[in-house]
């Protein structure tokens, strides 16, 4: 394989990216992890964040995942988003009316399970809003 992590963005509407980088940091379910070029063979699900491209030509890019899967193997990075888009198209009003909407459902919850997965989804869209108000142009985290 030529220099270079090839990596390959997918969602149901389109393919985001296609390219050769130096790198990309994505957000695993079990926090972020970065993948380069010859990376072990892996796969693992992802929750809602933020993917860093560091390209070749030493340019960042950031890309917004509503979860997917990421899958590591011989030929690179393919990640299968849920929902993707670049960070220019993220949407910072959507997010916080999703904030409102979930606060109100667990204000409402009645059982512990019901207010523990409540706080949870609170919790996730509220670190997504932190996250989305440190990025300035380059990385996230």
């Amino acid at each position: 394989m030529a220099e270079g992590l090839k990596i390959e963005i997918v969602s149901p509407e389109r393919l985001v990216l296609s390219e050769v980088v130096t790198s990309v940091t994505v957000p695993g379910s079990e926090g972020y992890l970065t993948v380069m070029n010859d990376h072990a063979p892996f796969m693992t699900t992802l929750r809602r964040g933020f993917i860093t491209v560091n390209g070749l030509n030493g340019r960042d890019e950031i890309f917004f995942v509503k979860g997917g899967f990421a899958d590591v193997s011989a030929d690179g990075l393919t990640i299968l988003a849920e929902q993707s888009s670049p960070i220019v198209e993220f949407d910072h009003a959507e997010l916080a009316e999703q904030i409102k909407a979930a606060e109100a459902e667990l204000a409402t919850a009645k059982t512990p399970e019901e207010q523990s997965y409540a706080q949870e989804v609170v919790s996730a869209l509220a670190n997504l809003a932190i996250e989305a108000g440190q990025i300035n142009g380059g990385h996230v985290h």
